[in-house]
């Protein structure tokens, strides 16, 4: 935690688009996020494809995401789910701050996650493969609450602001338990 107490969360999104309905829940979290906790977004679209032979020299972009995940007292992912499971390009950030397995800094990190799609199952099979990942990496990712967002479409209106007030309490409510979990850790 730094000086002023407030729990230092970095979140990582699954989605690169620009119109990314899981990056306007990311702001909207960002909005919502208490006066414990500061929100930092981690650029991941700059990491290149993991390869083992880049890591006694990782290029700049991982250095700079392994700092940032150092840093951090805590990880929030918001992840769409693609064929069911999480997106490559989150996959590949996974394999970025899980390496080198001796100093991985991404190791015994408290994390929270959550996640929108489309369709009714609101990223579920994605977050039940993410959780799966974090058990492999010693991610200690949270159980509840989940915040699976079905139907997102219309949750937001045509500006990208969230209209469902339901939407908006379940991710106030697993901010305020990812600083309850966190606090755990320290």
């Amino acid at each position: 935690m730094g000086m002023d107490n407030k729990i230092k969360v970095l979140a990582i999104c699954g989605s690169l688009r620009k119109g990314s309905y899981n990056k306007m829940v990311l702001n909207e979290a960002i909005k919502l996020a208490s006066e414990a906790m500061e929100i930092e977004v981690a650029e991941i679209g700059d990491l290149p494809l993991f390869n083992q032979d880049l890591e006694a020299d990782p290029p700049s972009s991982v250095i700079r995401f392994r700092e940032h995940v150092k840093n951090a007292d805590a990880l929030l992912f918001v992840t769409p789910e693609h064929n069911y499971s999480v997106p490559a390009v989150l996959k590949n950030a996974l394999e970025w701050g899980s390496r080198p397995y001796a100093n991985a800094v991404m190791n015994r990190k408290p994390a929270a996650m959550m996640g929108a799609s489309n369709g009714m199952l609101g990223t579920g099979r994605g977050q039940y493969h993410l959780r799966q990942i974090c058990v492999q990496i010693d991610i200690y990712a949270m159980n509840r609450p989940e915040v699976m967002i079905p139907f997102v479409k219309e949750k937001f209106d045509e500006n990208g602001n969230l209209i469902d007030e339901k939407t908006r309490s379940k991710i106030k409510e697993l901010l305020d338990a990812l600083v309850v979990w966190t606090k755990k850790f320290s």
